[in-house]
């Protein structure tokens, strides 16, 4: 896959045909998937190449002045997915102040300058341009003549329109199996092992790995989780804990850590992926150590469990 960089002040022509579909993207859910599917679609109809166009940094930063703004996803694990998908180019509009004060026109100008666009497709609720006054009709307008246009409807399941804020609520929530679902694959987050208070091998005895997560990444809820751990190459069944560890009266920030089962290898260090399947409980405080060992021993057996009945 080819990554773009564009500007308002650098110019950076892509001479290929394209067909994108356009939007931010977060966590590249069911809903996003079918845009997906359409422009590649259209883009073999139409004998050209498929991209995928999004905005960095996040639009509300630049037009509200929000600065720590939590994702489901990175812009380097929505390339990746992209990539999976079948997408063939990834644009990357850098969103400063000059762009969102674009009219509608002037930022589809801007757009068909860098972009040799055979079509174009996004959600219904799609809006661009200063204020976001542009919308469906007029790039309805605006295509007409030029290049070809698709809006995609709600992508629904039974509880309503599958959303990248809906998703956003499960993961607080800690509802983890509906995000999981939602997305159309586990929600994962990323970071690198890092040195804890070693409680988890010297007094419980179940060693974790402890993920000095990306602060980008929503958290789901404080409580331990089914998941799997991707680290130097491999995956592996993880019985994973966020928290602050109540039983020990610990006050520090939340941890995320990991027990690897069958697993006894140093990575300290490393990078590491952490994939959440489904809640086992919510974080709770033990009135004794050996009364959280049991607990753990329950955890890590369902944990084994949950993947034996998947295979």
């Amino acid at each position: 896959m080819k990554c773009w960089d564009l500007s308002i002040k650098e110019y950076c022509r892509c001479s290929s045909r394209i067909v994108a579909c356009i939007g931010y993207f977060d966590g590249l859910h069911r809903g996003h998937q079918e845009l997906i599917r359409q422009t590649i679609a259209l883009s073999e109809k139409l004998q050209a190449e498929s991209a995928l166009i999004t905005f960095d940094p996040d639009p509300w930063v630049t037009i509200k002045g929000i600065r720590e703004i939590k994702h489901i996803s990175t812009m380097e694990q929505r390339k990746e997915r992209a990539a999976l998908l079948g997408i063939e180019n990834f644009f990357i509009l850098h969103f400063d102040a000059e762009m969102a004060a674009l009219q509608p026109d002037s930022f589809m100008d801007y757009l068909l300058r860098q972009i040799d666009l055979a079509g174009l497709v996004c959600g219904f609720d799609f809006h661009y341009g200063a204020k976001g006054k542009g919308s469906v009709e007029s790039l309805k307008a605006i295509a007409a003549g030029r290049f070809q246009f698709v809006h995609v409807d709600s992508v629904n399941d039974e509880c309503g329109k599958i959303s990248s804020s809906r998703i956003a609520c499960c993961l607080e929530q800690g509802k983890v199996s509906e995000a999981k679902t939602l997305l159309g694959y586990p929600y994962t987050i990323s970071g690198k092992v890092i040195h804890g208070n070693a409680k988890g091998s010297s007094t419980l005895g179940f060693p974790t790995a402890n993920c000095d997560v990306d602060p980008e990444f929503i958290l789901p809820a404080r409580g331990v989780y089914i998941g799997r751990v991707r680290v130097t190459g491999k995956e592996y069944p993880a019985m994973i804990n966020i928290g602050h560890n109540p039983t020990f009266n610990e006050r520090h920030m939340i941890s995320v850590e990991a027990y690897i089962l069958n697993f006894n290898h140093n990575i300290y260090g490393e990078a590491i992926e952490v994939a959440f399947y489904a809640m086992i409980r919510k974080e709770k405080k033990f009135a004794s150590v050996e009364e959280l060992i049991v607990q753990l021993k329950n955890d890590a057996e369902a944990t084994a469990s949950y993947f034996d009945n998947e295979s």
